[in-house]
């Protein structure tokens, strides 16, 4: 599924964030948004995560508008997005709860097996799924730990297990390792790999202009109230058309 923003638009309380911002992310594929603080990353994901609507412009899912289909459509297209927040947010519960969480949420069993065969299953019906998900994050074997045991970057890599469990189409990701160590970090970004060669398409927001260019097939500059550049990594890093793009990506701008 190919999830697209088509001049996309918005204002706080009068000041435009930015406008006319295009940007759609196929399946397998990472895109990355960079840009300074208050460009409207943050933005720009919550209206491609459905969490709200943009004051202009659209977001649809292979091709259906989202926010002009029922609401009951509608909530079925925001099951196909998983996120991953900076800030890990887990419950206090165990490892596998937390990760199952999505599950139950997004993908709940009576919708995939009907209800008499999920209250049958239980619990263990979902232990495969979180199994794999922990196991793409390194953490297979820390199902039963508490997440208050956790440390911010296995929690965070928790996090990241969730949002993959019930395999969304989409995966958006905010941030996901700005306050990680490089172990932790790598961890991460080799997930996104996987997720990726799993048919799962990414967005991915940062201010790393090196983890851009491990991670990413396409890069988008936010800058200056919209999209100024957009294309494969290598020649956004490379020779961008945009000069702005071209002193941002070096470190001459500063914000």
């Amino acid at each position: 599924m190919t999830l697209r923003a088509d001049a996309v638009g918005h204002a706080f309380d009068g000041e435009p964030v930015f406008s006319n911002v295009s940007l759609a992310v196929d399946p397998g594929e990472v895109v990355a948004v960079i840009g300074p603080s208050g460009a409207g990353k943050t933005t720009l994901l919550r209206f491609l995560a459905l969490f709200e609507r943009p004051d202009e412009g659209t977001v649809s899912f292979d091709g259906t508008d989202v926010w002009d289909a029922p609401e009951s459509d509608r909530l079925g297209l925001r099951r196909r997005v998983g996120i991953v927040f900076q800030e890990a947010g887990l419950f206090d519960a165990d490892v596998a709860r937390n990760v199952e969480y999505g599950l139950r949420v997004r993908r709940p069993w009576s919708e995939r097996l009907g209800d008499e065969l999920a209250g049958l299953l239980g619990r263990n019906g979902t232990n495969g799924a979180v199994r794999e998900a922990l196991d793409l994050v390194g953490l297979a074997d820390d199902a039963d730990r508490s997440a208050a045991s956790l440390s911010g970057g296995e929690a965070q890599r928790v996090s990241f297990a969730r949002a993959v469990a019930y395999e969304p189409d989409v995966l958006l990701l905010d941030e996901p390792t700005s306050d990680l160590d490089p172990r932790n970090t790598a961890v991460i970004e080799d997930a996104v790999d996987r997720a990726c060669d799993r048919g799962i398409g990414a967005v991915l927001a940062t201010h790393d202009m090196n983890q851009a260019r491990r991670v990413a097939d396409r890069v988008a500059v936010l800058l200056d109230g919209g999209v100024i550049e957009v294309g494969p990594a290598e020649r956004v890093f490379g020779s961008p058309d945009d000069e702005r793009a071209r002193k941002f990506v070096a470190g001459e701008l500063v914000y």
